[in-house]
Formats: structure tokens, C-alpha cells, sequence
């Protein structure tokens, strides 16, 4: 089956994907769930995507996956890999030269309405407070400069969450389209449906490695 590299969101960890791993294994699939260097301040994205391609070392057939900003880091990794294929999970996604501060205001983020309680909403109260304790610092001097890739050649999916307060569903949808030209797979949960909905995340995980295992050649 696949090997899913997993990139996390700005100032998280590979802690994140705790709940979704156990069910992509079950499934048959390998997880590589990758803690990025988010607090070193002089770190570029070549870094994160350094980082990312050491902890698969070598692996095949991979399949990578950014959620929220891991989107600037996920294209890079996967194009770096070869991989078979690309996942968006609520994610950021940059065209080539945008930098991070710009896609707010390009994509339209800055028109929408988000509340203070944005991250966690769905999430159950102890495992809120568990992300909580373990966020990070995001620094990063490549947040100021230009996106350095391209959206790679490759089977690619968009994840939506119907509930995300974050990247409200109409906005993500929007984004989804204008920038990848393909439609979203919907899945119920906020924006980090990862700890809310760990299994339609992996559902969704495991029906696009299917779909991508049957086109492979024998």
C-alpha cells in the first residue's frame, strides 16, 4: 500500500496526527509523521523539506499530506520524494513566488470572519488541552520571502472539513478550485479534524491511496 508522510500545521507537531496514524496502519498503509524545525527563526522551507525526506529515507509509493500550513511545506516534499501522490487537508495553498503573508489577502482569508475559537472547535476538551501544551513557537525567515515550488504533476486531493471555523468551507472551497482546479472531498470536522474526526480523515486517506494504487502499473 502507501507510505503517508504526514506534515503538520504552523506551530504543532507530529503529535497531531496520533489518532489518524493507528488507522492509516490498520488499513495496511506505512505513517512517517514528521516534526518539522518550526523554531529555529533562521530555517527555510528547504529545511522543513529536509527534514521531511530524511524521516521517509528512500521509502516508495509515498503519498504526502500538509495540513493548514504544512501546504507551503507538502508540495516541496512530495516533489522531492517522487511521490505518487499530494493531500491537502485544510490547508494553505500557495502559488509559485507568493509569499505567506500575501496569501492571506490573495486568497481572500482577510474578507472572512473568524472567531477567537477557531483551531480546536469539535475537538474534545482533553485533547484540546493536550495540543494546546504541545504547540510551538512557528518562526521561520522563509514566511517572508516567496514560495520557492510548483504544485508537482501528481495525483492530488483537497480536504475539506465542513466545519472548520479557521478555513470556513465555502472560502476553502473557492481556494480549492481557483488554485488546484479540482473539487474538494468533504469530511465532516473543524480544522483540526485530525484529533476531532481521526476516522473520516483517514477514510479519506485510504480511499485516495485505492484510488492511486489501481492506476499503478503492475
Amino acid at each position: 500500500m502507501a507510505v503517508f508522510v504526514l506534515i503538520h500545521g504552523g506551530g504543532s507537531t507530529a503529535w497531531d496526527w496520533h489518532l489518524v496514524q493507528p488507522l492509516l496502519e490498520a488499513a495496511g498503509h506505512e505513517v512517517i509523521a514528521v516534526d518539522l524545525p518550526i523554531e529555529d527563526k533562521n530555517a527555510m522551507l528547504e529545511d522543513y523539506t529536509r527534514a521531511a525526506t530524511e524521516a521517509a529515507d528512500g521509502a516508495r509509493h509515498t503519498i504526502v499530506v500538509g495540513h493548514s500550513l504544512g501546504g507551503f511545506t507538502a508540495p516541496l516534499v512530495c516533489d522531492e520524494l517522487k511521490s505518487d501522490g499530494l493531500v491537502y487537508l485544510s490547508a494553505m495553498i500557495p502559488l509559485p513566488g507568493e509569499t505567506f503573508g500575501d496569501w492571506w489577502t490573495n486568497t481572500g482569508h482577510d474578507r472572512e470572519t473568524i472567531p477567537d475559537e477557531a483551531f480546536f472547535n469539535l475537538v474534545p476538551d482533553d485533547l484540546a488541552e493536550q495540543a494546546r501544551d504541545k504547540e510551538r513557537d512557528q518562526q521561520g525567515a522563509w514566511m517572508s520571502g516567496p514560495w520557492p515550488g510548483q504544485h508537482p504533476d501528481v495525483p492530488t486531493l483537497a480536504i475539506l472539513c465542513r466545519d472548520d471555523l479557521f478555513f470556513p468551507a465555502p472560502f476553502m472551497r473557492r481556494q480549492v478550485q481557483d488554485r488546484l482546479g479540482i473539487e474538494p472531498v468533504e469530511i465532516p470536522g473543524g480544522h483540526y479534524a485530525t484529533l476531532s474526526h481521526p476516522g473520516a480523515v483517514a477514510a479519506a486517506l485510504n480511499q485516495f491511496a485505492q484510488q492511486i494504487a489501481g492506476t499503478r502499473p503492475a
